[in-house]
Formats: C-alpha cells, structure tokens, sequence
C-alpha cells in the first residue's frame, strides 16, 4: 500500500530541483571566477592603487563631516519620485479592472506630486552650485 501523502510531496519538491540546479550552478559559477580571478589577476600593489579615491579626488577631510542640506533634500525628492512609480506599476497592471474612481484617486495623486514638484523647482531644490 502506497502512501499517497509521500508521492504527492515527492512530485512538489521535484518541481523545485530546477531551482536548486540553477542556485548551485550560479553559486558555483560565482566561486569558481572568483577563485581563477585571484590566481590568475596581476598582483602588483602600488601606492596610487591602495589609496582611498572618492569622488575623483583626493579625500581631504574627515567622515563625518558635515553635508549642505541640499543633499538630503535632493535624497527625499529622489525617493518621494522612485515611491511614485512604485505606486503607478500596480495601478497600471490592474487599470482596467478597478474604474473610474481609481482613475480619478491617482489624477489627485500625480496632480499632488506635479504641484509639490513644482514647488521644489520654484524653490530651486534641484540647482546644484
């Protein structure tokens, strides 16, 4: 007699082998350029390669120091935009099923951000000295 629960878990974890194959591959893919990379890469350390380079110069002061404010402002207008597509790829795929309403809620949305957007270009956010 024939356990009906084994034969039905065997055949589900043999769906998944072929993603296991494809992980163990791509690790081992992964390993082995790095390992022919190590042994096969010139090894010629010189000054000028062990340098800190940041920005295309030299750095020329501590860490921690302190950033224009500019920066961080740009940073949240950067992800205030990225969340905004985010929002706009489910809209999109499911347009044709959800209507009018939706339609209207995300012309408020976009107007919204158009108007904020227009605000920090007035304010001149995005100019960078």
């Amino acid at each position: 007699m024939r356990h009906e629960g084994a034969e039905v878990r065997s055949i589900v974890l043999a769906e998944y082998w072929p993603i296991l194959l494809f992980i163990g591959v791509a690790a081992g893919l992964g390993v082995v350029l790095l390992v022919i990379g190590l042994l096969a890469g010139p090894r010629r350390p010189e000054a000028d390669k062990l340098s800190p380079y940041e920005c295309g110069f030299e750095a020329f002061e501590d860490a921690r120091m302190r950033f224009d404010v500019r920066y961080y402002l740009l940073a949240i207008i950067f992800i205030i935009f990225d969340l905004e597509i985010a929002f706009l790829f489910p809209w999109a795929v499911v347009f044709q099923k959800i209507g009018l309403t939706a339609l209207i809620e995300m012309a408020l949305f976009l107007l919204l951000l158009v108007i904020g957007f227009a605000y920090v270009w007035k304010k001149g956010a995005l100019e960078w000295e």
